[in-house]
């Protein structure tokens, strides 16, 4: 064995020609960038969306909707999983404390108590809002609602 004789392993090359090593090897002056232009110089990125200088598709699609800053975003908590709650765990009293000792809930989460489901059981829920189905349900069981 001697340099001479040195081949890179199987598999472990993939360009056939290596560019910018001078114009004997085919693949040098430009090293196939082209002449001029932001793809030709080093250090070039294109902006995701950038259609060569043409209006990109994000910006020439008219704007739709609404988004309301001051929208609350529920925890939804159904009556068929509070009747689901008290079964399993044998409780009389649902309120944040428990939900979130549960993991039921996140601490950051503000919860609303609504009407899907039945509810045969009395209990007492606490949460921060309710339905009127809801609320009607519980107190037809016998239970009660605490808003905080």
């Amino acid at each position: 064995m001697n340099l001479s004789s040195l081949k890179p392993a199987k598999g472990s090359t993939h360009n056939s020609k290596r560019v910018g090593r001078g114009q004997g090897s085919g693949k040098g002056g430009t090293s196939t960038r082209g002449h001029k232009g932001a793809q030709s110089r080093s250090g070039y990125s294109r902006k995701i969306g950038f259609e060569g200088g043409q209006m990109p598709l994000q910006r020439r699609i008219p704007k739709r909707g609404f988004k309301n800053i001051n929208r609350k975003e529920y925890a939804v908590l159904n009556l068929a999983m509070i009747q689901h709650y008290a079964d399993k765990y044998k409780v009389k009293e649902i309120d944040l404390n428990f939900l979130k000792e549960n993991n039921i809930i996140k601490n950051s989460e503000i919860v609303k108590v609504l009407g899907n489901g039945e509810l045969t059981i009395k209990v007492k829920v606490t949460a921060h809002a309710i339905s009127a189905t809801a609320q009607a349900q519980i107190e037809k069981a016998g239970g009660s609602f605490t808003k905080i």
